[in-house]
């Protein structure tokens, strides 16, 4: 049997890794070799990360006893997945990736948030803006988390206006880069090793890209306390004031913000199967709920309007996961356009909003507590659904490629 066969082939007469959250099988997509990765990580995440989630997304903590372990899975590149080949040059094909970042997902969203922070934020940032030679030095540390870095585009005062009210600056002194400024919202920031620095050149304009050391003198990380979601991942703002950063850790290839969209526009389709898993997550956590709670003497999953509910859950999740899946295999033959990642991104964000709402209610008032795994798929939702473009910017790119027309501000 080809390899091209072997990846059509249903798996309906295997063990499925998606089940029902799956009802069209994108599974069979995957290669045996792709799912066997899937599945050490589905075991990782039953088995040691699921009996911490409730309590240390309560302390407002990340679980640090996770990350290494998570880590030496080998994720990002496993070894056995020899013989297939991403469109950016990986190992890993893009429909593996992608349902790495379901399976996170729809176990935890900050699981899934801080694990992409490094695999896809910042390995985008590497592999879109450094130079081939940066490249050749830097990604094999990337791929195996000996270098940690994290984005850092977002300031305190610009988010969805980030193109034009980006305010951190860069001025060149000799061999040396001086950056002043603040960013806001950077995750996983406290223990990375650099920061991905996107800052305006003040004799250019342009918008520029510099690796700082985290620890450098100059760099002030202060964590954002109150969040009502994603309270496991750790953001940070950062403020930045007379920070160094020699030339070589400059981004040789960003040199204005068209690049800095090149990197966004492949980063939002990692955005769109985090909200997807996250619906999974929900829509599994509601029929567990709805199959085991009893109400009037009978099991709350025999109810009409209970089945109502998780049929509209499962359309979502099962029109989510398709468009997901479209968008990844277009992309994965090298046809990437703005339009379609934030088509994909604004509407697996909206569904899972409905979705997420759904599951909350079967389950009732129990559905607000933690114990249920409900509640905390409700409140991290809202910050997936605003992150990485809100509703409303990505809606307007999609319809300015529709009309020709810009309706961003000026």
């Amino acid at each position: 049997m080809s390899a091209a066969t072997a990846e059509q082939t249903p798996t309906a007469e295997k063990t499925r890794l998606y089940g029902l959250c799956d009802y069209y099988d994108a599974e069979s997509l995957l290669t045996e070799e792709e799912r066997r990765v899937l599945g050490r990580l589905r075991s990782f995440l039953d088995r040691e990360a699921q009996p911490l989630l409730a309590e240390y997304w309560e302390r407002g903590e990340f679980p640090q006893q996770l990350a290494q372990p998570l880590i030496d899975l080998d994720l990002m590149e496993p070894g056995e997945l020899t013989g297939a080949a991403g469109a950016d040059g990986s190992l890993a094909r893009g429909i593996y990736q992608g349902f790495r970042i379901f399976e996170l997902a729809r176990t935890d969203a900050s699981l899934a948030t801080w694990y992409t922070a490094q695999a896809g934020l910042f390995r985008t940032a590497i592999r879109v803006g450094a130079s081939a030679e940066q490249q050749a030095e830097w990604m094999p540390k990337v791929t195996d988390f000996s270098l940690k870095g994290v984005f850092s585009l977002t300031e305190p005062d610009s988010g969805s206006d980030i193109a034009g009210g980006l305010s951190t600056t860069a001025r060149r002194e000799g061999d040396s880069w001086v950056l002043d400024g603040a960013k806001r919202w950077i995750g996983g920031a406290a223990t990375a090793d650099v920061l991905a620095v996107f800052a305006r050149d003040v004799a250019d304009g342009q918008v520029k890209a510099f690796l700082a050391d985290r620890d450098a003198d100059g760099v002030t990380l202060e964590k954002i306390h109150g969040k009502t979601a994603l309270r496991m991942m750790q953001n940070a703002h950062i403020t930045l004031d007379g920070v160094r950063v020699p030339e070589s850790m400059r981004l040789h290839n960003v040199n204005s913000f068209r690049d800095v969209a090149a990197m966004l526009r492949a980063m939002r389709s990692d955005v769109a199967w985090i909200a997807t898993g996250v619906q999974a997550g929900a829509f599994e956590a509601a029929l567990r709920y709805v199959t085991e709670r009893r109400q009037f003497g009978r099991p709350l999953g025999s109810f009409q309007l209970v089945q109502e509910k998780l049929a509209r859950m499962l359309g979502n999740v099962t029109a989510s996961l398709s468009l997901v899946v479209r968008l990844t295999e277009q992309q994965s033959r090298g046809f990437y356009r703005d339009q379609d990642s934030a088509l994909a991104k604004m509407q697996t964000s909206l569904l899972m909003r409905e979705t997420v709402a759904l599951a909350r209610e079967v389950a009732g008032g129990n559905g607000i507590t933690l114990e249920s795994d409900v509640a905390r798929f409700h409140a991290d939702a809202e910050a997936v659904y605003s992150y990485e473009g809100t509703h409303e910017i990505n809606a307007l790119i999609v319809g300015r490629a529709l009309t020709g027309e810009s309706a961003f501000t000026r």
